[in-house]
């Protein structure tokens, strides 16, 4: 719902429109959010999207949701191939969270290894064909189970069938990929990605 000042969603009695808007920008803005970069596939279309709206959403069976915008291309890959490859990333990587803010133009992909670069990032083929940045910390590799119309965004429900990490991490407790700094929306001047 967009209000006559242009400001979305309900304004509490009494409150100035923009100033409340704002404020509740800041507040949303505040809440901890990670930065990804979500590799989707449908057929011999690729394509990578920063995004910020991912979390783990179920342990049995393990599923992982993420929003994504309505008119995306990464919603339409989403529709036809029903595959996502969430990349986690580090702090040292966060320049190329921004290469992915736009649609993939530069994409030499060989099909039959899913080796190669999009953006000029290396990349390699997940298991379900969904492409995964090569310095990812750690991925996830999922299939979709369910979708949620939510307005501006659909949100993606997908069952984790294979994930990883770099090479180098160990299975020890302390290392984690929060250990290993992964990129936040903190860590940019970004304040939306999906």
């Amino acid at each position: 719902m967009t209000t006559p000042h242009g400001i979305v969603g309900p304004v509490p009695t009494g409150e100035d429109p923009d100033r409340y808007d704002r404020r509740r920008r800041r507040v949303l803005w505040s809440m901890p959010c990670g930065l990804y970069v979500v590799g989707t596939r449908a057929g011999d279309r690729r394509n990578l999207m920063t995004i910020s709206w991912a979390t783990q959403v179920a342990m049995d069976p393990k599923l992982v949701g993420i929003g994504v915008e309505v008119g995306a291309l990464t919603h339409d890959l989403l529709d036809q191939g029903r595959v996502f490859a969430l990349s986690l990333l580090p702090h040292s990587q966060r320049a190329v969270v921004r290469r992915f803010a736009k649609p993939v133009t530069e994409s030499f992909v060989d099909d039959v290894s899913g080796a190669g670069t999009m953006q000029g990032e290396p990349v390699h083929r997940a298991t379900t064909g969904a492409p995964i940045l090569d310095n990812a910390v750690s991925w996830l590799d999922c299939e979709v189970r369910h979708v949620l119309d939510l307005g501006s965004h659909s949100w993606f429900v997908g069952e984790v069938v294979d994930c990883g990490e770099a090479a180098g991490s160990t299975s020890g407790p302390a290392d984690t990929a929060l250990d290993r700094g992964v990129l936040g929306m903190q860590d940019t001047r970004m304040n939306y990605g999906g």
